[in-house]
């Protein structure tokens, strides 16, 4: 099938029992574009990423990587998946090199291969140093790093940031956030960006506001601040009206 979008959604819906956490989300994302995607808790954030890494099923809809199907065809579209979740995934007890090298062979990449594009990420980040280094000693900003590596190694066509900023402080976290846009430029990569801190999507293409499973806007941020009933708002105050005029509008489960 032949798609220009890297990610598709086409009015998916999920619900647990009688909460509906998604409710006919529809989104696109194009190579090499950065999409923000802000919400408070409980929004659905983290219901939509459960849905893109096939952790759970949608009710309805459609979810395509790269043209294929998740559902029907759900190698080929989480082979071209690369993630970064909230929750730390890295073994504590081994090594930088042992956990990249580990998540390269699942991938069915060769020794070989593997090796070279270890050496070649780690020396893009400049943290050859840490190779051999157990990830327990490392500190949360190099820990978060080492986890974009590796969602990098198997060369996806699309990255999902999942509040992958938690628990860094503004440094690490501006320092991260322009890794994957130069990324996302270079590679042609198309990144969906989870977040509930504004200034992380501040130079985003796209900003998609999520509340109560439902999206309430999506453009560029400049447009978001410019459709708010007063122009001469931040985009966390245009970002805040928003979610202030969908209050005690149903309820959601994430």
């Amino acid at each position: 099938m032949n798609t220009p979008f890297a990610l598709e959604l086409v009015d998916v819906s999920k619900s647990y029992g009688r909460l509906k956490a998604l409710n006919k989300v529809s989104l696109d994302i194009k190579p090499a574009q950065f999409v923000g995607l802000l919400g408070q808790n409980g929004a659905g954030k983290s219901t939509l990423f459960q849905l893109l890494t096939g952790l759970f099923n949608s009710d309805e809809g459609q979810l395509r990587v790269c043209g294929h199907d998740i559902s029907r065809d759900p190698i080929k579209a989480l082979s071209s998946l690369g993630v970064v979740f909230q929750q730390s995934t890295l073994d504590l007890d081994l090594t930088v090199g042992g956990n990249l090298k580990f998540h390269c062979l699942l991938h069915g990449l060769s020794r070989k291969q593997a090796d070279l594009r270890i050496d070649s990420e780690l020396e893009r980040f400049s943290m050859q140093e840490i190779r051999n280094t157990v990830v327990r000693n490392l500190s949360g900003g190099n820990r978060r790093k080492v986890e974009l590596i590796r969602a990098l190694l198997h060369e996806p066509k699309v990255l999902l940031m999942d509040e992958a900023t938690v628990g860094l402080d503004p440094e690490s976290r501006k320092s991260l956030v322009n890794h994957v846009l130069t990324l996302c430029k270079e590679r042609e990569i198309a990144v969906l960006w989870s977040t509930h801190i504004i200034e992380e999507v501040q130079a985003a293409d796209s900003v998609i506001v999520l509340d109560k499973g439902t999206i309430l806007a999506e453009s560029s941020p400049e447009q978001l601040q410019m459709e708010s009933e007063k122009p001469s708002l931040t985009l966390a105050d245009a970002f805040s009206q928003l979610i202030d005029k969908n209050k005690n509008i149903g309820v959601v489960y994430e």
